[in-house]
């Protein structure tokens, strides 16, 4: 079961970039959790799946010299669902078409991969906690740095562009 958790159902087998592919497998999974129960749902699963991942990874790599192997990408589907909320709740404060949205599904996508791959500040010192909670937490912050310039992009758009 941790294994499953922890790979996201097997994503995280596939090569190459296994960090690109569970974010990429995290859009169609929110878009789906969004479409049934909203923007409080993703919120609720992203808290259940850091928990879950928390646990399946310490107990995958308890003992291991790889505190991070690729394979575990559970990290990644928590950190691209945080930096898609202010795409979700705007969706669901606006009551907009989840899809009408996709240059915030872009931008969050882009720059959740630019943070975690980066490892700027504080991506960079959760990372290097070296225990399955810095596994997590560098995913959590490059989430929310990537959710922070969703809205950034998304004022700059609104309030300049238009």
């Amino acid at each position: 079961m941790n294994k499953l958790i922890a790979t996201f159902f097997g994503i995280g087998y596939l090569r190459p970039a296994p960090g690109t592919w569970g974010s990429l497998a995290a859009l169609p999974v929110a878009y789906a959790v969004l479409s049934i129960g909203g923007f409080w749902l993703l919120v609720n699963l992203t808290f259940f799946v850091f928990m879950s991942g928390w646990i399946a990874t310490r107990e995958l790599t308890r003992g291991q010299e790889d505190h991070d192997p690729s394979y575990i990408v559970v990290d990644e589907v928590v950190g691209q669902w945080i930096a898609l909320f202010p795409v979700a709740y705007g969706a669901s404060r606006m009551s907009a078409d989840l899809l009408a949205l996709y240059p915030g599904w872009i931008a969050a996508f882009v720059l959740f991969r630019l943070f975690d791959i980066w490892k700027p500040w504080l991506v960079g010192r959760a990372d290097a906690r070296g225990d399955a909670l810095g596994v997590m937490l560098d995913d959590v912050i490059a989430g929310v740095f990537a959710a922070i310039g969703v809205v950034a992009l998304a004022a700059l758009f609104h309030l300049v562009l238009m």
